[in-house]
């Protein structure tokens, strides 16, 4: 007979979130309420305006700053529920320094804010641990300080070299923002800025806000080439009697409409898990989203290609109410003779291209596009080094 050696468990030997998950279990076994859900940006303005600003002016009063919650996550979006609290959640906040205030008091501030911060805002705890394993902090409840903050103090320069991976002060080329993924664009234009007395990180985010209008063109131009790629390929798969194969050229041709109605709207594109839910608040959602579904929807590919064919021309009739362009037929018709309606897209693409007039944009390669349009590697698009390497390509 062996030896049971097993010994009970201890609460060290459970991950950090089940940790948070039993500390919750117990809380509502107890009677304990949990706090009412408030959204992230909201929540992070009054942690901002209620406890960490009068810390400021207590300790730090001629101090010129700004305070914003930007950067990544759900809440930056304004799309985070209660089930977003257990991971990268809660009072959490930046300030952004000059360089020299950075310099002089970036620690003094951070120890401040440690010691003087409540334990817990609106219900919700102000200490944080990472996760292991992970790159995010789950909240933790303690009840004495000092507390593990989130309250990140930072230069604009800094925070914008980190998520874009080049210096944003210096000369930004044509071919830098074709490595700028549009959830990093978004990343720094979107959220909000709560105070921002020297100025800079609104002037840094006007700078981003959206693509120099020959750039834009070069994007759009791209995004009609990727249509023009595959569009008789749904047809064509299910007639040779591949229908997995129809479904998924018909998914990606959905997809690449969904995109190019962002680029018609001038607006950056999320990524994967929020795509659907902002392109519900697009203009052209509203002609365009019933019929999208019903592409994914249809089990019969003569179905599926009168949706699609729909969805192209009424994406088609949105290109010529931009007027960039001369207008261009907007009827689907048959390809090479076959019966594979397409709306001929490469046509689009041509005309946009004709566009441009910035010798910078006419020297890059065409079609290629940004990284969004050649790359859906998560491992890319997430990391700016990465992101950079492919400067060349």
């Amino acid at each position: 007979m062996f030896a049971d050696t097993r010994r009970p468990m201890r609460l060290a030997d459970i991950g950090y979130r089940n940790r948070l998950r039993l500390s919750r279990l117990f809380q509502n076994i107890r009677g304990v309420v949990m706090p009412v859900f408030i959204p992230g940006l909201e929540l992070s303005r009054l942690y901002y305006e209620e406890a960490v600003k009068p810390i400021l002016d207590s300790h730090f009063p001629v101090l010129d700053y700004a305070a914003a919650r930007i950067g990544p996550g759900s809440d930056i979006l304004g799309y985070d529920s209660e089930r977003s609290t257990d991971h990268s959640w809660g009072p959490r906040l930046q300030l952004f320094l000059t360089e020299s205030d950075h310099n002089l008091h970036a620690c003094q501030i951070s120890e401040a804010l440690s010691q003087h911060l409540p334990v817990e805002f609106r219900g919700y705890p102000t200490n944080f641990v990472d996760i292991e394993g992970e790159n995010g902090r789950l909240m933790t409840p303690i009840t004495t300080g000092p507390i593990k903050h989130w309250v990140d103090i930072l230069t604009t320069q800094s925070f914008f070299t980190e998520m874009l991976g080049l210096d944003p002060n210096g000369p930004i080329e044509a071919i830098d923002w074709l490595t700028f993924s549009e959830q990093a664009l978004l990343s720094i234009t979107r959220g909000a800025v709560y105070i921002d007395e020297p100025g800079e990180l609104t002037a840094m985010r006007k700078r981003f806000e959206y693509y120099a209008n020959d750039v834009w063109l070069y994007v759009l131009a791209a995004q009609w080439t990727r249509i023009s790629q595959e569009e008789p390929f749904m047809a064509r798969c299910a007639e040779a009697g591949d229908e997995i194969g129809s479904r998924i050229i018909a998914a990606r041709l959905v997809h690449d409409i969904m995109r190019l109605c962002f680029l018609i709207e001038k607006r950056y594109a999320p990524y994967s898990k929020w795509l659907g839910t902002a392109f519900r608040k697009l203009a052209l959602a509203e002609i365009l989203h019933p019929v999208l579904e019903a592409v994914l929807d249809a089990s019969d590919w003569r179905d599926r290609q009168r949706k699609l064919s729909t969805a192209h021309e009424r994406v088609a009739a949105a290109h010529n109410e931009l007027g960039i362009t001369e207008p261009l037929p907007t009827e689907v018709s048959q390809f090479h003779g076959r019966p594979y309606e397409v709306i001929d897209a490469a046509r689009f693409a041509e005309v946009i291209r004709a566009q441009i007039r910035d010798p910078e944009v006419l020297a890059l390669a065409p079609d290629i596009g940004s990284i969004d349009q050649f790359s859906h590697s998560t491992d890319i698009l997430s990391r700016p080094d990465r992101r950079r390497s492919l400067r060349a390509v």
